[in-house]
């Protein structure tokens, strides 16, 4: 099994795969803006100016790992994960509002005819456009699903927004170099709505997690079996699970002896804390309470 990485070492890992984003962003952003004007394309320049959006995007997510990354105080004793999340939420209304950009824009140039023939570079930039933000999607969404991490989730969704934005450009740009002026902001239409629909996915798995939604069965289950493997809980009275940035919150409750000394109870507990910290990287906290076991009186007291 692989050890889990050092609390630092998940977001310095995290940093650079947004430094990383931040600095691609600057270099597509000046070339298709450059290019864009150059040939005459008016998708370009708009890609250019989503690239910029973008590069803002980047930048508010890495305000975001910064302040998530400090540890628990007490004004926050649940730390500050769930910045990562609110940032996550803030990049899909951004991709949402790009999409809604793109669909405006390309309604305009189809009803007003405003559409012109560009020069072939403008192609070849979103060509190269669409190589580097594919190699960037895949990087970021490994780094996303090995330290868990929201905001790289959905900065990895961005840069895929962003290469399947620049093949419509670059099919529309083609077109309208060999004179069909009418089919880049055809195609640029239907490429705004995959990317209203990749917005949407962003901004809900984000509102989800910034609820409190409940976590995945698997991984419920998995912790389940963590717990009843040590010697003396005898049953788990319930599990519940929430979201906060990179880690997961565990609240655990388990039933024991009810002749078990509380001394004792407290090792066996410390032991279930132990496992699962060591058997689920993600796992930031567990709080686990205790109840007797097969005492039928017992019911839980709660107002939510």
């Amino acid at each position: 099994m692989t050890p889990p990485l050092h609390r630092n070492r998940r977001f310095d890992i995290a940093d650079r795969v947004i430094l990383l984003g931040v600095a691609l962003n600057v270099v597509l952003m000046a070339a298709k803006l450059g290019v864009g004007v150059w040939a005459r394309s008016s998708a370009l320049r708009a890609d250019g100016m989503e690239s910029g959006c973008d590069l803002l995007i980047a930048l508010a997510m890495l305000w975001a790992m910064r302040v998530s990354r400090r540890p628990y105080d007490p004004s926050h004793p649940y730390g500050h994960g769930k910045i990562e999340s609110l940032a996550a939420l803030l990049v899909g209304v951004a991709i949402l509002a790009a999409g809604v950009w793109i669909l405006v824009d390309a309604g305009h140039a189809i009803f007003l005819h405003s559409a012109t023939r560009v020069h072939w570079l403008a192609a070849a930039m979103a060509l190269a456009t669409v190589a580097a933000k594919a190699a960037a999607a895949r990087h970021t969404g490994r780094r996303a699903r090995a330290l868990g991490s929201p905001t790289l989730a959905a900065l990895a969704q961005d840069h895929r927004k962003d290469a399947v934005s620049s093949v419509a450009t670059a099919l529309g740009a083609a077109a309208a170099a060999c004179g069909l002026v009418a089919f880049d902001p055809a195609v640029a239409a239907l490429t705004a709505l995959f990317i209203l629909r990749s917005g949407g996915e962003t901004f809900k798995r984000a509102f989800d997690e910034l609820i409190d939604t409940a976590l995945p069965e698997t991984e419920i289950e998995g912790i389940r079996r963590d717990a009843l493997a040590v010697e003396g809980v005898e049953h788990v009275h319930e599990i519940r699970g929430r979201r906060s940035g990179q880690y997961l919150i565990i609240d655990l409750k388990l039933e024991m002896d009810p002749q078990m000394t509380v001394l004792h109870s407290h090792a066996v507990a410390e032991r279930v804390k132990r496992r699962v910290f060591r058997h689920h990287s993600a796992v930031g906290d567990v709080m686990i309470h205790i109840n007797p076991h097969d005492d039928g009186a017992h019911h839980d007291l709660i107002r939510l």
